[in-house]
């Protein structure tokens, strides 16, 4: 059974900073690709940061460029974003969410964390 458990959230002031990390249990880690999600109060998730299988290649949305950070830790299950210079926009629940190698879509989700910034 796949679970992938986030943990790291918490309220921060604007300007501060949280580690994300989600903990992977269940699937072959290194062979997938693991992502963060956000989904704000009333309105769709929305992608934030993506890394590869070895952690060679990294992608994020432009809001969080400079200021989140994905990395990701093979021998122990784990990816992390870590998140500075954080705006009260970033509020919001985040979802740690495993894609296969062949695969287009997410196969696995976590329960997600929440962060919430105040300004």
């Amino acid at each position: 059974q796949v679970q992938l458990v986030e943990s790291g959230g918490g309220l921060v002031q604007a300007g501060g900073s949280l580690s994300l990390s989600c903990a992977a249990s269940g699937l072959t880690f290194s062979t997938y690709n693991m992502a963060w999600f956000r989904q704000a109060p009333g309105k769709e998730r929305e992608f934030v940061a993506e890394i590869s299988r070895t952690g060679g290649s990294r992608y994020s949305v432009e809001s969080v460029k400079g200021r989140f950070t994905i990395s990701r830790d093979n021998a122990k299950n784990t990816v992390l974003l870590q998140m500075n210079s954080l705006k009260s926009e970033d509020t919001a629940v985040y979802y740690c969410a495993a894609r296969g190698r062949f695969q287009s879509q997410y196969n696995y989700w976590g329960q997600g964390t929440q962060v919430t910034v105040s300004s």
